[in-house]
């Protein structure tokens, strides 16, 4: 494996933990910090003159994140 792909993988890890980390953070006991779930529910409800622009950016994030995991 090139270094190039080796630091690729060890950022998508790193996000990933990051993720996991604020997740947990979120779900303790009284605290500030929303949920992912929470945060994605806030987002699904922003409309722009009827139309459902939170929904459009939700499902374009699905759609970019298999074409770069799933196309090949």
């Amino acid at each position: 494996m090139s270094l190039t792909r080796v630091l690729a993988i060890a950022g998508f890890v790193l996000a990933g933990l990051a993720v996991l980390a604020v997740e947990w953070a979120a779900r303790r006991p009284d605290s500030r910090i929303p949920t992912i779930g929470d945060v994605s529910a806030l987002v699904m409800r922003y409309d722009v003159g009827g139309i459902p622009v939170g929904r459009l950016a939700i499902l374009s994030f699905w759609f970019w994140l298999g074409w770069h995991f799933l196309a090949r």
